[in-house]
Parts: structure tokens; C-alpha cells; sequence
């Protein structure tokens, strides 16, 4: 459990305007070990970040006053909260403002109501992902090196190790596997895959992008790049 390394215990801070689903995750997150703080609204939520300094945020959507989404955007403008973890709480159903949270700066989803062993799950994923020596090691030493688990991109050879084997993949390929490497976890939209693998100066449609990720995954595995319905594709490990 979370609790019981040696680490210092990660700081999750969950808003909710409704108590019952506070008391609820707090409980449950606690019981692992992590160390908790909760609000009721998203301008006591900006106020505790700062403070805090949290791993992950839980930030429901729809709040009065100050919406999940108007949140996530005022945290995301704040230079010591960049790298923190945000991942939405939604109803199921609520595709409208998935897109808007993403568009926000919104790293993940969770749907609502959720079970304590998946919502663990989920947390523990999100932690590993994005947890401070993961930027670290990707960023340290080559600048055109990005690891990436059992995956290295080298931008500058133009190379992809897999497990121990060198890959050589058709140029954009490789530039799109090193979009989405470039920041794990964050949802590209497609329009911003188009732009940055394509560019504005060539007329591709949806579909090409749909190829090029199908042959990714053949070539790696269907477990790095995962499909986020209606918005784009994210790199997970």
C-alpha cells in the first residue's frame, strides 16, 4: 500500500460539492495511505493547491460558482501546479464536457459512480505515471531521448527501442509515437496531431491517423496508445 514505502505518502486533493462523494473517495484513498485534502468548491481548491502542492487533483465537473473546468483551467495557469495530475470525476453519458475538460488542460477521466478497488486502480496509475522522477528520467541526459518504460524514442536517430530491440519506423510513424511520448498521459486531440505530424500545408482526413496508430500498435503492442472516444489518442504506460 501507498502508505507503507518508504516515500513520503502522495498528496491527492479531491473536489466535490457534494459531501457523501468526498467522504467516499477520502476513505478509501486514506485507507491506502494517501495523505488527503478535500473542498467543496474550485476557488478553495486553487487556494489549497497552491499550498499543498498536491501529486493529483480529483476535480468534479459540475460544481456552482466555479465549474470543474473553470478550475482546471486557473490551476493549469499556475507555474508550481503544472505537472500535477488532473483527472475529472463525470457522470456517465457526458462526452460534451470530457472534450471541454481535456480543451481545459484535464489529463484523465473518472467515471462516476466508481467501485474503491477500480478507483485504487486508477489512482495508483495515474501516480505511477506521472510521478516526479518519471519527468526526471525522461528529460535527463540526451534532450532527443525520451524513455518511456520498456520504450526509448531517440528524435534525433530517428530509432525506437522496444524491449531490448531497435525499431525503425516510416517517418510519421515515428513522429507520431513521439507526439504522444512527448507527454504521457495528456490527450492529443486529433486536429492537434494533424497539425503537428501533418501541418497545415497537407489535407489528410481522420482515418490516416486511425492507420498510423493501428500499425503502431502492431508494432508495440495495443497497451501504449490508448483511444479517448471523440477526442484523440494518449500515450499510456
Amino acid at each position: 500500500m501507498n502508505g507503507m514505502s518508504s516515500n513520503p505518502p502522495s498528496k491527492i486533493l479531491l473536489v466535490d460539492d457534494e459531501q457523501d462523494i468526498l467522504e467516499f473517495l477520502s476513505y478509501n484513498l486514506r485507507k491506502e495511505g494517501y495523505e488527503v485534502y478535500t473542498s467543496t468548491n474550485g476557488k478553495k481548491a486553487v487556494e489549497i493547491a497552491r499550498n499543498v502542492h498536491p501529486q493529483l487533483i480529483i476535480l468534479d465537473v459540475m460544481m456552482p460558482d466555479l465549474d470543474g473546468i473553470e478550475t482546471c483551467r486557473e490551476l493549469r495557469a499556475i507555474d508550481d501546479l503544472k505537472d500535477v495530475v488532473i483527472s475529472f470525476l463525470t457522470a456517465r453519458g457526458e462526452d460534451y464536457s470530457q472534450i471541454a475538460g481535456f480543451d481545459a488542460g484535464a489529463d484523465d477521466y473518472i467515471t462516476k459512480p466508481i467501485k474503491p478497488r477500480v478507483l485504487i486502480s486508477r489512482v495508483q496509475a495515474l501516480l505511477r505515471r506521472y510521478n516526479p522522477e518519471n519527468k526526471t528520467n525522461k528529460n535527463k541526459g540526451n534532450a532527443n531521448t525520451i524513455q518511456l518504460g520498456q520504450i526509448t524514442i531517440d528524435r534525433e536517430a530517428y530509432l525506437i527501442i522496444h524491449d531490448g530491440t531497435e525499431i525503425q519506423l516510416p517517418k510519421k510513424e515515428f513522429e507520431l509515437l513521439a507526439l504522444l511520448g512527448s507527454k504521457p498521459g495528456k490527450v492529443f486531440t486529433r486536429d492537434e496531431i494533424l497539425k503537428s505530424v501533418w501541418g497545415d500545408d497537407v489535407v489528410v482526413g481522420d482515418r490516416t491517423i486511425d492507420v498510423h496508430v493501428r500499425k503502431l500498435r502492431e508494432k508495440l503492442g495495443e497497451e501504449y496508445i490508448k483511444t479517448v472516444k471523440g477526442v484523440g489518442y494518449k500515450f499510456d504506460f
